[in-house]
C-alpha cells in the first residue's frame, strides 16, 4: 500500500521539453513522437491527481484539462522554440481547467510533483481555480467561466509586439463577456489567438441539444474573427492550424472538435466528464495505461471527515439547495397543468443539479428552460415572464454569479417583475473552488430605493426545515425574492429540549427574527450555515454559566422592530456571517441600532480574506467557526 504522503507515483521526469518553430508548419516524425509521448504522460498525470481530489471528497474537474493537453503541449513548444514572439502564459478562461496550470507549474520547476498529491486540499495552495500570487508558477487568476478573454485583450495592448494565447471552451463562449471581447479584439486588431475546446458538453447537457442554433465558429466568424476548425486529436492538423494562427495578423480562433474526456472508458462524451473523474474509472484508466503505482495510490486514500460535533444541532444533515427545488415542486403540484404553464417559468443556467432546479425539470419539463451559461440573459428572461402580476419566473445559479446580474436585477425591479431566485453556494463553506466562487456580496441584490413600491427580500434559511417553510411562505409573494443556501449540507437546529426547532408545525414569518436561545449577557445575530456554529458556541458558554441570546435573522434585509428593541438593550451585539465583512449584514446592522438610539458594544465577524481551499476548513480560516465566535464573545464580555 502506498504511503499517502509519499512521492508522486507517475514519473514526470519522463516528460521531454520540446522546442517548436511555428514558422515550420509540419511536424517531423521525431517531434510527433515526442509530442504524443508527452501528451500521454500528462493526461495520465491529470487523471491521477484530479482523482485524488475525488477520493478525498474535494472534487476537481478532470475532463477539461485532460482534453486540452495536446494544444497546451504545442503552445509550450512554441514558447520554447520562439520565445521572443510570445507572452509565454497559458491564459485559460475556463477556470475549472486549473489542473493544467498546476501540471505546467511542475514541468516548469515552480512546484514539486508531490505537491499535486494535495490537489484542492485545505492550505495546499492548490485551489479549484488558479489564483495569482497564491500558487508558485500560476501567472493569472481566471475568475469564473468566460471572464478572462476581455482581460487578455488588455494584456495584449500592454504587449503589442507579442502574440498571446487564450484557451477557451464552447461553454465559456456562451457568456456575454466573450461576445464583447471578440468585437474589441477585432476592432483593435489584437494579436490574441483563441484556442477553443469545442466538445459539445457543459455541466447540465449538450449545447447542440439545449441551445439550437449556437455554433462557436459561426458566432466568432460573425464577430469578425478568422476561425480555423479541426480535429483536436489529430496532432498534425492541430499543429498546422496553430501555426497558421500565429502567422496570421489579428485575432484568430482555433476551434478544436473532440469528445469530452476522449479515450477515458465510461466517461468519453459524457457530461460527467466535466467534473472530477470517479475514482473507480480513474483506477481502471491508470491500470490500462500501465500506471499501476498511481492506481494503487488511489486505492489507499481514505476520505477525511470533519470530526467536530456541534452542540445544539442534530447529526442529521440536509442539502438546502436541493430542498429549495423539492419545495417548489410541492408548491406547483396542486396547480392544474394549464395554470402551471401560464403562471410559472423556470430558467436554468447550466447548474440545475447544483441549485435544485433538476427536480423542477423532472417534475414539470413543460415550464423548464435550459438557458445555458449566460446568467444575465437568463435572469432577465425569467423576470420578463414575471412582469405581469399572477406570473413569476424562477431562476437559480451560484451566489458568486449574483454580482453579474446587478443591472438586470435593477431592470426587473423597474419593470415590476416577480421572480423567485435561488442563489446557492452562498458564503464560503465547502468551497474548494476557492475565492472566485465565494458567494460574498449577496446584499448587492438589495439595491432598490427605500420607498419600497416593488419589494426586494433576501432570505437565508438555517436548516432544511426552515428552507422548506421559507419557500412555502414566500412562493406567492410579489416582487423579487432571493433565497440563499450553501454548497454544504447543514444540520437540523434543536431547541433546548433537543427537538427540531423547525420541525412539524413550524411556520416561517417573513420579516420576523427568531430567538434560538435566550440570554442576558449579550446577543449574537446569525443566519445560514453560521447559525449552527454560533449555537455551538452559545451552548458551550451556557455550560460555563454565561447565557447568550442567539437570534436567527433569516430575513436579511428587513428590520424586525420588535426584536430590535430587545437586541438593542443587550450588553453587546455580535453579528456572525460568512458574507463579505464590507458588504454583508454586519455592515448594516450597526447602523440600524444607532438609528434607533441603541448603543450596545458591537462587533462583526464575516469573510475577510482569500480562501484556503478545502471544504469545512474555509470557515475557521475566516475565524467564523465556533472557536472564533467564542474568542470574540469573551473579548466583548471582558
Amino acid at each position: 500500500m502506498q504511503d499517502p504522503n509519499g512521492s508522486f507515483p507517475i514519473d514526470l521526469g519522463a516528460w521531454r521539453p520540446l522546442a517548436l518553430d511555428p514558422a515550420e508548419p509540419r511536424l517531423s516524425a521525431e517531434q510527433r513522437d515526442t509530442l504524443a509521448a508527452n501528451i500521454r504522460l500528462c493526461r495520465d498525470a491529470i487523471v491521477f491527481f484530479t482523482a485524488t481530489g475525488a477520493a478525498r471528497g474535494v472534487g476537481g474537474h478532470t475532463g477539461g484539462p485532460y482534453d486540452t493537453v495536446p494544444e497546451v503541449m504545442i503552445l509550450d513548444g512554441f514558447f520554447r522554440g520562439a520565445p521572443e514572439r510570445f507572452l509565454p502564459v497559458f491564459f485559460d478562461e475556463a477556470g475549472h481547467r486549473v489542473a493544467t496550470q498546476y501540471l505546467m507549474a511542475v514541468l516548469r520547476g515552480h512546484l514539486q510533483a508531490s505537491d499535486l498529491l494535495h490537489y484542492r486540499a485545505a492550505h495546499s495552495r492548490l485551489p479549484g481555480h488558479p489564483e495569482l500570487g497564491l500558487t508558485p508558477g500560476v501567472e493569472f487568476s481566471s475568475g469564473r467561466l468566460g471572464h478572462l478573454w476581455p482581460f487578455v485583450n488588455g494584456v495584449a495592448l500592454a504587449h503589442p509586439g507579442r502574440t498571446l494565447f487564450c484557451l477557451g471552451s464552447d461553454g465559456a463562449q456562451q457568456e456575454g463577456d466573450d461576445a464583447e471581447a471578440a468585437r474589441f479584439a477585432v476592432a483593435h486588431g489584437l494579436n490574441v489567438k483563441l484556442v477553443i475546446d469545442d466538445n459539445d458538453v457543459t455541466i447540465a447537457g449538450h449545447p447542440s441539444e439545449y441551445q439550437k442554433g449556437y455554433d462557436v465558429a459561426r458566432t466568432l466568424g460573425g464577430q469578425g474573427l478568422v476561425t480555423l476548425v479541426g480535429d483536436g486529436e489529430d496532432l498534425d492538423d492541430l499543429y498546422g492550424r496553430l501555426c497558421t494562427a500565429v502567422a496570421s495578423d489579428g485575432p484568430v480562433a482555433v476551434i478544436n472538435k473532440r469528445a469530452m474526456a476522449v479515450g477515458i472508458e465510461g466517461l468519453e462524451g459524457s457530461t460527467h466528464g466535466h467534473d472530477v473523474i470517479p475514482v473507480d474509472l480513474a483506477i481502471t484508466y491508470l491500470e490500462q495505461h500501465g500506471q499501476d503505482a498511481a492506481a494503487a495510490y488511489l486505492k489507499a486514500i481514505e476520505k477525511p471527515v470533519n470530526p467536530y460535533i456541534y452542540l445544539g444541532s442534530s447529526t442529521h444533515t440536509a442539502a438546502n439547495r436541493n430542498i429549495f427545488g423539492d419545495t417548489v415542486v410541492s408548491m406547483l403540484a396542486p396547480m392544474e397543468a394549464a395554470e402551471r404553464k401560464t403562471t410559472t417559468l423556470c430558467v436554468d443556467s447550466d447548474l440545475e443539479g447544483s441549485c435544485g432546479l433538476a427536480q423542477i425539470r423532472k417534475a414539470y419539463p413543460e415550464i423548464f428552460v435550459s438557458g445555458g451559461i449566460m446568467e444575465r440573459g437568463n435572469f432577465s428572461a425569467a423576470a420578463g415572464f414575471g412582469m405581469q402580476r399572477g406570473r413569476q419566473g424562477i431562476f437559480a445559479t451560484f451566489s458568486a454569479f449574483l454580482e453579474m446580474c446587478i443591472s438586470e436585477i435593477t431592470m426587473a425591479r423597474l419593470n415590476g417583475a416577480h421572480v423567485l431566485c435561488h442563489f446557492s453556494h452562498a458564503g464560503v463553506d465547502d468551497m474548494a473552488d476557492n475565492t472566485c466562487h465565494f458567494g460574498l456580496n449577496n446584499f448587492f441584490a438589495d439595491n432598490g430605493l427605500e420607498d419600497d413600491h416593488h419589494p426586494t427580500r433576501l432570505y437565508f434559511p438555517a436548516d432544511g426545515g426552515q428552507m422548506k417553510a421559507c419557500v412555502e411562505a414566500v412562493f406567492h409573494d410579489p416582487g423579487l425574492r432571493f433565497v440563499f443556501s450553501t454548497r454544504s449540507k447543514v444540520p437540523d437546529l434543536l431547541d433546548r429540549e433537543g427537538l427540531p426547532l423547525h420541525g412539524e408545525g413550524y411556520v416561517f414569518e417573513p420579516g420576523r427574527d427568531e430567538v434560538v436561545r435566550e440570554g442576558d449577557a449579550g446577543t449574537i445575530i446569525s443566519f445560514g450555515a453560521c447559525l449552527y456554529r454560533a449555537l455551538d458556541a452559545v451552548e458551550k458558554l451556557r455550560l460555563e454559566g454565561i447565557a447568550i441570546r442567539l437570534i436567527n435573522k433569516a430575513s436579511l434585509n428587513v428590520v424586525d422592530e420588535t426584536m430590535m428593541a430587545t437586541v438593542g438593550n443587550s450588553p453587546f451585539v455580535l453579528v456572525v456571517e460568512s458574507f463579505n465583512r464590507r458588504t454583508g449584514l454586519g455592515s448594516r446592522f450597526g447602523t440600524w441600532l444607532l438609528e434607533r438610539g441603541y448603543h450596545p458594544r458591537y462587533a462583526h465577524l464575516g469573510t475577510w480574506r482569500e480562501g484556503c481551499g478545502g471544504l469545512w476548513e474555509q470557515i475557521p480560516h475566516q475565524g467564523i467557526d465556533s472557536d472564533g465566535i467564542l474568542s470574540h464573545v469573551r473579548a466583548l464580555l471582558a
